[in-house]
């Protein structure tokens, strides 16, 4: 054993104090790089999530909104938001709905949507992730007084034509309002038909404008058929599984003394532009 210690000291070979020091600062300055590069991705996935959860809120707002300007032509609102990572755009046509008094068909409205889109490189849910935010029913035909006039989801369905992003959908759906005058039963149908206005990107706000308001009235039927199909699906990917409602048809049985009234709303969105 002090042969091997005297051996030891006697070895010229060791590794100098300089070299030893360089080697330590170097495996410090790997492992600060390392750790700066997690906790900066760590930082910019948190970030992208709670821009997300905050543009969940905002478009359940546009949903909302909708309503408030969609009967009363000449009425505007705007709204402003702030994304580093997503962008909203509308997309024009989105859905058609198409109304039948039995076999006969009485009027048909092209519908656009409205999209906010986050790339999947900055947060992602999974492929084909789907969820209902509001109305959580998966009907595009609602019956209630306080129902909704736009439907509000999330999906993340890869790949599109135009990237792999997580998308919140503001898409339009129909209310129902029922009422009975003179024994003459009243069935009332209201579509909010979102068209594409300016979009000069100037900055992050949506403008929704009431324009033009059309009555069509259907009398001496038993039967109102709603049929929805998607005319850009194939182009763009926002096919029937992309909105995912449970069905694309929708009958109303009516008697035959009842009056329907269809009244769709036009109403403009535009991108960037303050009203």
């Amino acid at each position: 054993m002090t042969g091997l210690l005297q051996s030891l000291r006697n070895d010229k070979r060791a590794v100098s104090p300089a070299v030893s020091t360089t080697i330590l600062t170097s495996a410090i300055i790997v492992m600060l790089l390392v750790t700066i590069t997690f906790a900066n991705n760590y930082l910019n996935a948190r970030v992208a999530e709670n821009e997300f959860s905050a543009m969940k809120q905002f478009m359940q707002t546009i949903g909302l909104q909708v309503d408030d300007v969609a009967w009363i032509p000449g009425r505007t609102q705007t709204l402003r938001y702030a994304s580093k990572y997503g962008q909203v755009k509308v997309q024009t046509p989105a859905l058609n709905y198409s109304f039948y008094s039995g076999d006969d068909l009485v009027v048909s409205f092209l519908v656009g949507a409205l999209l906010f889109s986050m790339p999947v490189s900055a947060y992602s849910l999974g492929n084909n992730y789907f969820e209902r935010i509001f109305p959580p029913s998966t009907s595009f035909l609602q019956n209630n007084v306080s129902a909704p006039l736009c439907s509000v989801f999330l999906v993340e369905k890869l790949p599109m034509l135009d990237g792999n992003y997580l998308r919140i959908v503001v898409t339009p759906i129909i209310r129902q309002l029922n009422s009975m005058i003179n024994n003459v039963t009243f069935v009332r149908l209201y579509l909010p038909v979102l068209e594409n206005g300016p979009n000069p990107q100037t900055s992050q706000t949506v403008t929704l404008a009431g324009r033009d308001l059309l009555r069509e009235n259907i009398t001496n039927t038993d039967s109102v058929n709603i049929q929805l199909d998607f005319p850009n699906g194939n182009g763009t990917g926002l096919t029937s599984d992309f909105f995912n409602f449970a069905k694309t048809s929708e009958t109303i049985n009516v008697t035959s003394n009842s009056v329907v009234e269809i009244y769709a709303a036009s109403v403009t969105v535009s991108l960037g532009v303050y009203a």
